[in-house]
């Protein structure tokens, strides 16, 4: 069983709603603190005023810039230049939505092109990345194909699912990853992710972190 310091650790404590205020901003990044999550992952437009209150809070929770949320359906220079915004502005990790209409075409040299070019820009200003799937909206032969390309590229994590669409993060999505991806790439769950027992299963599918809008509430679960 894990601690709950071990928990939250593996926790991206997650506020994407377009209406978001700066309380909004302000209150998740002290919650990322109080709890230790990996990060606040947040729309890219939000990325400065969070990294910039957690440094003057003395912390060493990440920022995470959402690059083309939630639809993934921007040129790969446009999603290149807002990683590099959110880069300048003082993101620690990326996580990026793949263009799903090129995969669908079987346009797998323009999602390993988008992967690379997103992949080397992060890493080379260490950075962790992310590539979102979208796996709702996916075949499970298209899954195997990202999962594929990723083997090749080296992202830090394949992610499930942005939490915007009609589905999210499944079990089965998880061990499918798991079992199509080289090893040194992780797998994030997202999307839906609201309880405990959920938490507990994808991790046990093989998730090494967790994207959750309700990691308080997750984490006191468990200490309960």
């Amino acid at each position: 069983m894990l601690t709950k310091k071990e928990l939250a650790a593996m926790i991206d404590h997650t506020y994407v709603k377009p209406y978001a205020t700066e309380e909004d901003m302000f209150r998740l990044c002290d919650e990322a603190i109080k709890y230790g999550f990996a990060m606040v992952a947040v729309n890219s437009g939000q990325t400065k005023r969070c990294a910039d209150y957690i440094r003057s809070k003395g912390a060493k929770i990440h920022t995470g810039a959402a690059i083309s949320f939630p639809l993934g359906q921007m040129t790969i220079e446009a999603k290149v230049f807002e990683t590099k915004d959110a880069i300048a502005n003082g993101a620690d990790e990326i996580d990026y939505v793949i263009n799903i209409t090129e995969l669908k075409k079987k346009n797998y040299d323009y999602i390993r092109d988008e992967m690379k070019q997103i992949t080397d820009l992060s890493h080379a200003h260490g950075l962790i990345i992310k590539v979102i799937l979208e796996t709702f909206y996916l075949t499970d032969e298209e899954k195997i194909k990202v999962c594929e390309i990723a083997s090749e590229v080296k992202p830090d994590f394949l992610k499930t699912s942005t939490g915007m669409c009609e589905g999210g993060a499944t079990v089965e999505d998880i061990r499918l990853m798991r079992e199509h991806t080289s090893p040194d790439v992780k797998i994030k769950a997202s999307g839906g992710v609201r309880t405990l027992e959920q938490t507990l299963a994808f991790i046990e599918a093989g998730a090494e972190r967790i994207g959750s809008s309700q990691g308080v509430k997750i984490v006191e679960s468990l200490a309960e």
